[in-house]
Parts: structure tokens; sequence; C-alpha cells
């Protein structure tokens, strides 16, 4: 069942140009959005009680999307993750820049939203309970948690997941554990 809210007013607009606002339908499952943001190229992952999409794309059309997710009374009340950069002391490159300015982007084009930035180390504590972990350890981790993948014909709950997708499955889920440990019974 579905019910409707009301949608929230854009405070940088004036009383009666709000009227435009539709209202958002409340689902049942929160939507938990994981991006693993890169120099060029963004995985992105929706998550309810299964992936509702994944997907690598440019980061021109990150943003792009990022964008217009407010206008979508679907994504009302998404969680967003995002994995941020750490600093451990050592010299780093160009690419590392343009990926803090594209999260910061990011953050930007979502400030109605609900974001939040997660650090690798955090990931890592969750799912291996070890600093040493692997992006493999964190892969398997989350294969033991929903099931092998599976095949064409006998799809898994991460059929289709590959690459930078699997970093972007393990920032969703953990802040979906974390947001669903911080609220209450009732």
């Amino acid at each position: 069942m579905q019910r409707s809210k009301p949608a929230p007013e854009d405070p940088h607009l004036p009383p009666d140009r709000n009227a435009h606002r539709v209202a958002q339908p409340e689902i049942a499952e929160m939507i938990h959005i994981g991006i693993d943001p890169g120099t060029t190229q963004s995985a992105l992952l929706i998550l309810t009680d299964r992936i509702e999409k994944a997907e690598i794309m440019t980061n021109y059309n990150l943003i792009y999307w990022a964008r217009n997710m407010g206008r979508d009374a679907y994504y009302g009340g998404a969680k967003i993750a995002i994995e941020m950069i750490a600093s451990y002391g050592m010299p780093v490159g160009k690419e590392v820049f343009e990926t803090v300015l594209l999260i910061g982007q990011l953050e930007e084009a979502m400030r109605f939203c609900d974001v939040t930035l997660v650090y690798r180390k955090d990931i890592k504590m969750h799912f291996c309970h070890s600093m040493k972990a692997t992006d493999a350890n964190i892969r398997q981790a989350l294969i033991d948690r929903y099931g092998a993948p599976g095949t064409k014909k006998a799809p898994g709950f991460t059929y289709g997941i590959k690459a930078d997708m699997w970093s972007a499955l393990a920032i969703a889920t953990y802040h979906k554990d974390k947001w669903n440990s911080t609220q209450s019974p009732n």
C-alpha cells in the first residue's frame, strides 16, 4: 500500500513557486544508494530488498543523474552513501584530487538528499573486521551474505555485478546496515 506525503518545499523558491511539487509516495523498503567515485567513471548501485540498479557510468552522466534524481518521487527519502577519500600521509596525484572534486560535486547536486560520506576503512572493518582486508575479501563477504552471483539461467542476488559495482554494493550495504541499526523498533 502506498500513501502519499507532500514533497519537501524548495527553500530557494518563494512559497507560491513550490506549487509545482508533486506528492512523493512512501516506499515500504528504504532505498540505499551506494556510489564508488572514480576519476573518469563511477559505480552506482541502488539497493532496496533487491538490487534495483547497478551501473558504471561516466562522471558527467552521474552528476546529471544526481541533479535530476530529486525530481523523481521514487527517490524521495533515499539514503545515499558516497565513498570518501582518506589521507594516510602519502603523496597523492592529480587523480585523487579529481575524485575529491567529484565527491563535492555529487554532494552539491544532491544537497536536498540525505548524503553520507563513507570511508573505506569503515567498510573493511564492517565486513571483514580487519584493516588488512582487500577488495577480494569484501567481495567474498558480500557473496557470503547475499549468495553466489549465479548464471544467466539461474541468476543470484548479485548476478551482473562486476568491477567497481562490488564496491558500490559494499557501500550501500554498509550504509543500510548502519541506518537499520540506528532505527528504533517502533
